[in-house]
This record gives C-alpha cells, sequence and structure tokens, in this order.
C-alpha cells in the first residue's frame, strides 16, 4: 500500500462531508485548501468557508490562496509534500498545481461524465427532467471537466424530487466514491476510462436570467425548472397583480394535468390555493416569497395578499 500524503480542497458543505468521510477512514490529510474569507451578512463580518470551518475543528493547516498562480501560494503548497490532491466543489485548477502530487489530481463531479460539465449539475439535471444522474471521480487534466473517468456511480432521481433533496444524496454517494477511489489509488489499483467525444449536455453556472420561469413552456418544463432550483437559487417570476407588479420566487409547486382554455400565466385563487393556467394544465403553488416579504405556504400568504381580478405571472 503506498502512503498517501493527500492535499484537500474544496469550499461549500457538499466538500465538507467528503473531507469528513476521508478522516473518518483514517486518510494522512496534511492540508486544506479553501476560498479566503468573505464579508457577509448586514455587518460584513468575514465568513469563513464551510470547509475552513471543519477543517479547523480537525486542527489541519488551511491555506486560502486569493491566486493559486502567486510565488507565495505555490511554495506552501510544494512544502506540505502531498502525493495526492482531492477537489471537491473547488476552482479550476492551474497546471502548476494539478500537477504537482505524484499520484495525480483527482476530482470529484456531481453527475455522470461525460454529461453535465460545468457548474451546476445536479440543478440541470433536474432542469432537464432526467431520471437518472451520480456522481464520477476524474483525474483533472487542462480542461473542466474532461479529465479520465476514474469511478461512476449512478442515481435514481425521484420524479418529485427537489434540487435540495438530490444535492444531498449525492453528497453522501459521492463521499463513498472518493474513499473508494483513494483506496484503489493507494492500492495502485486505479484503471482509467477516457471520456467518450459525445454531444454533451451542458451545466452552466446559474443566474438570474435562466433561473427566470418561461411560462409559455409545458406544465412539466415549468415544474422540473422551479424543483431544479428549489431551495436555492430559487426560480423566480413578475406577478402582474393590477397596476402592481411584484418580483416572486416560487418553491414548493405541484401539477395538476388537465385541458383549459385559460389563457397562459392567469392566477387563480382560492381561499386555499393559488395556481397558475399553463400549457397542459395548472401549476398549483405552495411556497412562494415576494419581493421583500418572506417564504410563506399558499394559504398563509392568501390570509394577508390580495391577487386582483385578471392577475398574471409574466
Amino acid at each position: 500500500m503506498r502512503d498517501l500524503r493527500i492535499v484537500f480542497m474544496g469550499t461549500p458543505d457538499f466538500a465538507v462531508t467528503i473531507l469528513k468521510k476521508l478522516i473518518e477512514h483514517k486518510y494522512n490529510i496534511v492540508g486544506v485548501i479553501t476560498a479566503p474569507d468573505k464579508p457577509a451578512g448586514r455587518g460584513r463580518k468575514l465568513n469563513q468557508s464551510a470547509v475552513k470551518k471543519y477543517a479547523l475543528t480537525q486542527n489541519l493547516p488551511v491555506l486560502q490562496p486569493k491566486n493559486l498562480k502567486s510565488e507565495d501560494f505555490l511554495e506552501e503548497l510544494q512544502a506540505l509534500n502531498a502525493n495526492l490532491q482531492i477537489v471537491v466543489a473547488f476552482r479550476m485548477l492551474p497546471t502548476v498545481v494539478w500537477k504537482m502530487p505524484a499520484y495525480g489530481t483527482f476530482n470529484l463531479h456531481a453527475s455522470l461524465l461525460p454529461e453535465y460539465r460545468g457548474a451546476a449539475p445536479i440543478n440541470w439535471a433536474i432542469i432537464n427532467g432526467e431520471t437518472t444522474t451520480g456522481v464520477t471521480t476524474f483525474f483533472i487534466d487542462d480542461k473542466i471537466d474532461t479529465g479520465a473517468m476514474i469511478l461512476r456511480k449512478e442515481v435514481a432521481i425521484d420524479p418529485d424530487e427537489i434540487v435540495g433533496e438530490l444535492h444531498d444524496r449525492l453528497m453522501h454517494v459521492g463521499a463513498d466514491l472518493v474513499v473508494e477511489t483513494v483506496d484503489l489509488i493507494a492500492a495502485g489499483k486505479v484503471n482509467t476510462t477516457k471520456q467518450p467525444e459525445l454531444e454533451q449536455k451542458p451545466a452552466p453556472k446559474l443566474f438570474p436570467h435562466n433561473c427566470k420561469i418561461d411560462w409559455s413552456k409545458p406544465l412539466s418544463d415549468i415544474y422540473n425548472h422551479i424543483r431544479g432550483l428549489n431551495p436555492y437559487p430559487a426560480a423566480w417570476t413578475t406577478i402582474q397583480n393590477g397596476e402592481e407588479e411584484i418580483t416572486a420566487k416560487i418553491y414548493g409547486v405541484a401539477k395538476e394535468e388537465i385541458l383549459h382554455d385559460l389563457q397562459t400565466g392567469t392566477i387563480i385563487t382560492s381561499k386555499k390555493e393559488i395556481k397558475i393556467a399553463v400549457k397542459g394544465g395548472y401549476l398549483i403553488i405552495k411556497e412562494i416569497k415576494l419581493s421583500g416579504k418572506k417564504m410563506l405556504d399558499a394559504v398563509s400568504l392568501l390570509n394577508g395578499f390580495t391577487f386582483e381580478e385578471g392577475a398574471m405571472v409574466v
């Protein structure tokens, strides 16, 4: 068995679960690389990344470079004398960094590569109505998510699952896959598979423009779009309520498949229900957050807010 000295790179909660699993399996983590502290909240206090907070509880050395190519950082990284690097939800590495360790640098990606390369694979799998996704470990190369694959694990997507739920399931499946990958590297038994050169479905970063709901689409597409962004960053729309225009984020939804002749975008309300007419039926709003307000269930919103006759989403 090889004596591994591992540097772990990651930032959010997703990465913490993987780091924790490696420590539970007694792997030698000689350093952790994470994002610099950032101002957050009303007081603009410096906020540490989830990975840094956890690493400090384990007394692990932490580096937070602003520039991954800086001489100071490269010297500090070299001094850790790692022979394996593991990357989970971090940024793109320069060649000098990923080529440094003798046994390579591998990444955990939350899709079945080569599909859904990019920043938001879990979201886009649900948005596109996929029924399966998974996690993949692969050795990093000079492009994004294109390196030789080590292991893959398929996961079924439930028809009504939201991205928050799938994120948490993939996080735990991914942690097990990373440990399995490290075990293979330690034993010198890694066999890689080149990614096929197929036309792939992309997973680009999420911005307001691609989170906006397109009400001209069929019911199932709108339903998938909303659950693929729930709870974060959340699908949004504009409500035309009489003379007032209101921005709203929509979270929990259900769908009712039925023929109707209402104009697309028409809002129908009762004392207990909000629904929106779209192609193929009605989208039933369970949870909604109007701009400047807290998130409410439909009944709570209707208790204090009135939708005017002819109210629409646009």
